[in-house]
């Protein structure tokens, strides 16, 4: 008997990511090019992963003078190595076992980290307590919410779990949705009012899974991924308040939540929530999550990110526990970044200064990106992009010719996954289609990171623009 046939159905009727088969043709043309193969560019400017590192962007000298010491501890007799740097690669070391990177922690992560993390928290939401024992550091914030939804989703129910999830959304989180035997409720943000998050879509989108599923959790990501919203204050206690009243786990990406770059500001669910009052702050249950792979530290190959658990019934929480439970801790080397994400230098640490040029030329660096995209693309014909307040990507709407949609069709790709494999192939440019996605029905976007150097996007919408003209050209 084949193992086929031992798969579970909800592993085989997982579609393939519409990435995949641009993934496949970015592996040929790479290779062409190292073979000499003449194209009209000479490199391939990928962009479609939120990676600041790939895109080009430096690693923060602090981090990794931090990282190296503990991996080579001859380092801590360098005095090359600033005295902070030291420091704190010493004071790490001392809370790894056998004072070794290369050791196992306690499950949920280092206990002095752990309680570094939740001083971290406190401090950003304005003093609300936060409790290390609601804590688990894991390999990046998806593995977390991956292992919340083992335990919310339940694949033996007569009748099968629904979780809430705004369309567009990262396409793992969907998967993993319904890999474990789910089914993805999708809101539409409104992408007119700025990817706005409203009530009354929700409510929608309640009501259409009447009698199909049980909803039981609400996932929202803030600042967006991809659309580059960012939630007001109001728009929190109007959610916090429907997921209370629908009795729905409340479950926040909040991985963004250092790259600002409008006039909001971010503030988390969970200080909103506790500063809306009993009885909301004592019963909405709500997971958070928060990464060192994203934003502007940008660490995605160490794999550091947290949950931190709200207001769970303990016999819950003890079945999400047991879950953690059962792999080993999370890499030692993305636990130091969590460290040093929530714990930088201090003004008169002696490396603050770098590390303040650093974040501050990065902030800058993107400040300007953001202007000079939606300049650019929103002076493309058949592109409208909105402004983007935060995260890390652009995802502007582009209207596809009649032509281009139907060439699409016979070829059988989505219409924008067409378009970008186009971009890949004749123009070395790697965005994302907004069919990975989601996105209402009869739209179509492209989404590109814009955590990349000023000059690296200078050429990216060189060549956007380049190769746009052409295409409306060739399908009009």
């Amino acid at each position: 008997m084949s193992v086929l046939q031992e798969i579970s159905s909800n592993v085989k009727n997982m579609k393939q990511l519409e990435y995949s088969a641009l993934a496949r043709r970015l592996k040929q043309i790479k290779e062409d090019l190292r073979q000499g193969v003449r194209k009209p560019f000479k490199e391939v400017i990928d962009v479609s992963w939120g990676d600041p590192h790939r895109g080009g962007m430096k690693p923060l000298t602090f981090v990794r003078q931090v990282l190296a010491a503990c991996l080579y501890p001859q380092l801590l007799i360098d005095n090359k190595l600033p005295v902070d740097v030291r420091r704190r690669a010493q004071k790490l070391l001392d809370g790894c076992a056998g004072r070794s990177v290369g050791s196992y922690s306690a499950t949920g992560g280092i206990p002095e980290i752990l309680q570094r993390v939740s001083e971290f928290i406190s401090r950003r939401d304005g003093g609300v307590p936060s409790d290390p024992e609601n804590i688990f550091i894991c390999c990046g914030s998806q593995w977390a919410l991956t292992r919340i939804l083992n335990v919310l989703v339940n694949a033996e129910a007569a009748f099968t779990t629904g979780v809430l999830a705004p369309a567009s959304c990262h396409r793992t989180t969907t998967l993993s949705i319904e890999g474990l035997g789910g089914v993805v409720i999708p809101y539409y943000l409104s992408e007119e009012q700025g990817w706005e998050l409203q009530v009354e879509e929700l409510q929608r989108a309640l009501e259409s899974a009447e009698g199909a599923c049980n909803p039981i959790a609400l996932y929202v990501i803030n600042p967006g991924n991809p659309a580059g919203h960012v939630q007001s204050r109001r728009s929190m206690q109007e959610v916090i308040r429907f997921a209370s009243e629908k009795r729905l786990f409340l479950l926040a990406d909040e991985v963004y939540q250092g790259c600002i770059y409008g006039e909001k500001e971010f503030v988390s669910y969970k200080r909103v929530l506790a500063e809306m009052g009993p009885p909301l702050s004592d019963t909405v249950e709500l997971a958070s999550f928060h990464s060192a792979s994203k934003g502007f530290m940008g660490e995605c190959g160490l794999r550091g990110g947290y949950v931190e658990l709200v207001n769970l019934d303990p016999a819950v929480q003890k079945y999400i526990y047991n879950l953690f439970t059962t792999d080993s801790c999370a890499p030692l080397l993305g636990q130091i970044a969590l460290d040093l994400m929530t714990n930088p230098p201090l003004p008169g640490d002696p490396s603050y200064f770098q590390f303040d040029q650093e974040t501050q030329h990065i902030k800058s660096t993107v400040v300007k990106n953001v202007k000079k995209v939606c300049e650019a693309v929103n002076g493309l014909q058949g592109f409208s992009c909105q402004g983007v307040e935060g995260g890390a990507f652009a995802f502007p709407r582009i209207h596809l010719p009649a032509k281009a949609i139907q060439k699409a069709k016979d070829v059988g790709m989505q219409p924008d996954t067409f378009y970008c494999l186009k971009l890949l192939e004749e123009a070395g440019v790697l965005a994302s289609p907004g069919s990975e996605f989601g996105q209402k029905e009869g739209t179509f976007h492209i989404r590109f990171c814009i955590l990349i150097p000023h000059d690296v996007l200078e050429e990216l919408l060189r060549r956007l623009t380049h190769f746009h003209s052409q295409f409306m050209k060739d399908f009009s």
